[in-house]
């Protein structure tokens, strides 16, 4: 049996997916750059996800570069008929491995062929534009020309649907302007509730949003209080964060990323998890504990 509920499932662009997801970015090496550590067992992580009920898998060329694509075409090619893989665009590595702007039409356009050829794909399911005006996280401008060449792409049949990442609220209705927006990838968390209102918006829009950074930016005091409701559920605090976001909003996709089978095992039993209603009061008031 899958261990992830039939029943949870939500719309990413035309394909239904189960809300629980795979982000692949942890298969790279260190700081996402190189070969992983074991490349067996990240082989053994991406099928395990997919024998598990997982249909939905986030990854990039630039993670690596080349790496998680090329393991993800070793371990599952041919695909499953249900298996959405989606990837981000719209960055470059350095040589130091540092994360660099590549917004240009070739460079896009390169990014999405560098993608086909490497998952061994035709067409692209989902492509997000990760914005780089700062690489920390959104920051305004314009972000027609990038967008308008990725555009291009899709009319081009390379790619089938278009997701944003790293952006703010006006960034995504100038782009609503020149395409279909499926999904937004934001950072966002149980004490990072910046995209309140936005998370809302989209669902009332029916678009998806994918929270990255699950654990991202919690003090110590946040992280104590996460700590003590997880350890009364007999729960790990990544369970309980992640519990909390599928809560939170029924257009709400995880990508939890592991190179861990044990790990990833544990993350998709967070469907099983149920969050009582005073519990789920006290979860939300861990985002007004003073930071200082």
């Amino acid at each position: 049996m899958s261990i992830i509920d039939q029943s949870g499932t939500s719309i990413l662009g035309d394909r239904t997916v189960k809300r629980l997801g795979y982000g692949a970015m942890q298969l790279a090496g260190p700081g996402v750059f190189g070969p992983p550590r074991d490349h067996d067992a990240a082989l053994a992580v991406l099928r395990e996800a997919v024998a598990s009920g997982v249909n939905h898998i986030d990854t990039s060329d630039f993670y690596g570069p080349h790496v998680t694509n090329r393991l993800i075409r070793e371990a599952l090619h041919p695909y499953p008929d249900d298996l959405v893989i989606v990837t981000k665009i719209g960055a470059r590595r350095g040589e130091d491995a540092s994360w660099l702007p590549a917004f240009s039409p070739e460079e896009l356009t390169r990014a999405v062929h560098d993608n086909l050829r490497n998952l061994d794909l035709d067409v692209l399911d989902v492509v997000n534009l990760r914005i780089m005006f700062d690489t920390h996280g959104p920051a305004e401008g314009s972000i027609e020309a990038p967008l308008a060449a990725l555009a291009e792409l899709q009319r081009q049949g390379l790619v089938r649907h278009i997701g944003l990442s790293n952006v703010t609220p006006k960034q995504i209705a100038e782009g609503q302007g020149i395409t279909e927006i499926v999904c937004v990838q934001n950072h966002y968390n149980l004490a990072h509730r910046g995209d309140d209102a936005l998370i809302d918006n989209l669902a009332r829009d029916g678009i998806a949003y994918v929270p990255f950074f699950p654990l991202g930016g919690f003090s110590p005091l946040q992280s104590s209080t996460l700590s003590d409701v997880a350890q009364r559920l007999a729960a790990t605090p990544m369970q309980v964060a992640l519990a909390w976001l599928l809560r939170r909003s029924p257009n709400i996709l995880l990508i939890p990323g592991t190179s861990s089978v044990a790990h990833l095992r544990e993350n998709l039993a967070v469907a099983e998890i149920d969050l009582p209603e005073d519990v789920l009061g006290e979860l939300d008031g861990v985002a007004k504990i003073d930071m200082a």
